[in-house]
Parts: structure tokens; sequence; C-alpha cells
């Protein structure tokens, strides 16, 4: 099988690199491997394999290349683009969601020649005309629904996050690096109803217990399991290093590495 030769081909709209997943899209890895984790649980990805990544989730990956690169398609199914293919073709559909970020699809041939048919529609600059975006985004969305239309359950439910038990939800997650809006909004509330909230049950402020609750893992993973701080820094929601070994000394009065 032939695949595009590009490192990393988007088609829709751009979206944000943060953890918190703002839109549906479709991921295809032609080259090196993916390692993704939602919160609950942990997903591999190889060339070859594809998955769906589900909007209003927290999540992240890891990227290791082999054999030249890492190579990627993805595709993003936005909220305007689906309301104008909903509408287009009259899909009916009933929410039976779960709190999965990624949906790891079955290898088929339909979705390889619909990965090996997008290189002639790349122009010089290495982007593809708005026009054929939306009929090769519509084109993958027909066949992904004909292979499981159980995702019309997951691709055309517009509503906002209900409100939730949010102990359970930030004991859960609280190791992804996001603003405390994007919190709130997943878990069904306004800022300051998120905030309240959250002191009631925590009897502390968001800000203070994320970064608590960070360090005591890194305590627990460096002294029990014997990781490095370099290695779980980001994966615990640090944005760099110097800022994780200052706010640990702080806490422990001792700096990070004594314990790995």
């Amino acid at each position: 099988m032939k695949y595009i030769e590009t490192k990393s081909c988007y088609i829709g709209p751009e979206i944000s690199p943060e953890q918190f997943i703002s839109e549906h899209f479709f991921l295809f890895l032609v080259k090196g491997s993916i390692t993704g984790y939602d919160g609950n649980k942990k997903y591999e990805l190889k060339a070859g394999d594809s998955c769906i990544v589900k909007k209003n989730r927290l999540a992240r990956y890891h990227k290791q290349a082999y054999d030249g690169g890492m190579e990627k398609v993805a595709v993003i199914f936005d909220k305007a683009f689906l309301q104008s293919f909903q509408l287009k073709h009259q899909g009916t559909f009933s929410v039976t969601d779960n709190q999965n970020a990624f949906i790891l699809l079955k290898r088929d041939d339909l979705i390889n020649s619909f990965i090996n048919s997008l290189a002639p529609y790349y122009g010089n600059n290495g982007k593809m005309d708005e026009v054929f975006s939306n009929i090769k985004r519509e084109e993958l969305l027909l066949i992904l629904l004909q292979k499981d239309p159980e995702l019309y359950n997951i691709f055309f439910d517009f509503g906002t996050p209900e409100k939730i038990n949010l102990e359970e939800f930030m004991n859960r997650n609280y190791k992804f690096n996001v603003s405390l809006e994007r919190f709130a909004y997943l878990t069904g509330r306004s800022l300051s109803a998120f905030k309240r909230d959250f002191k009631t049950i925590f009897q502390d402020t968001p800000s203070r217990w994320l970064v608590k609750r960070r360090l005591e893992e890194a305590y627990f993973l460096m002294e029990k399991k014997s990781k490095k701080p370099s290695d779980i820094y980001i994966d615990l929601g640090f944005e760099d290093l110097s800022h994780f070994s200052f706010a640990f000394k702080k806490k422990y009065g001792l700096v990070p590495s004594l314990l790995s």
C-alpha cells in the first residue's frame, strides 16, 4: 500500500493543540507510533491504525518516530460541518456515549483507499482547497458511519456536558494541564459554581489542590517506582521541569532528583 508522503496532513479547521479536545477528529497513522491517554486508560496506535478522538474530552498522546519519521492524517469534524452533513443526509441518532476519548477503528480497505486518494488534492503550498476538503470530509464520514452506524450517537450529539460528579472527575483527570474554565465546562458548571463546589468537596481552591495532588503522585512515582523527574513532570500536568522542581522542593523540602 502506498501512503501519502507528508509529515502531517490536516483536513478541516485548525483545532487547539491543548489537552482539551474541542472538536471530533479522525486520526490515521502513516508512520511511527502513538500512545494516547484519556484519564481512563491508555491506547496505542501503530502505522496503519486509525481512531476517532472525541470532543469534550481530556486527552494527550506521545509520538514516537520510526523509519524516517512520524506521519499522520487528521480529519477534523467540527460542529458546523456535522450540522450541515446531518441536514443533507437526515441521519437519526440517540445518545449512548461513554467517557473514553479514543475509539480505535478496525483496519479497513475503504479507509486505506480514502487515505491514498488524498494526495492529488494537495497544491504546491501543501494545502487542500476548502471545497475539496469538505467533499473529502463528507466521504470519510460516510465511510465511518457505514462501518459503524452507532457513531451517529457520538458525532451528532451537539449538547454541552451535563453536571457530573466533580470529586470523581477531578480525581481521574487532575494530571491534565488545562485551564479551570475547561474543568468547569467538562463538569457541567460555570466557573464560579465549579470553584464553589470544589471548595465544598476538597476544602481547598482548585489551583492549590491540583498542584498538591500532582506533587503527591510525583513523590509516589519517584520513591516507589524509581521514576525520574524528567520522565513524569509533563504527564503530571507541569509545563516545565524547573516549575516542577521548584514546586516539589517547596512542598517537600528537597529537590526531586534525590528521590529518583
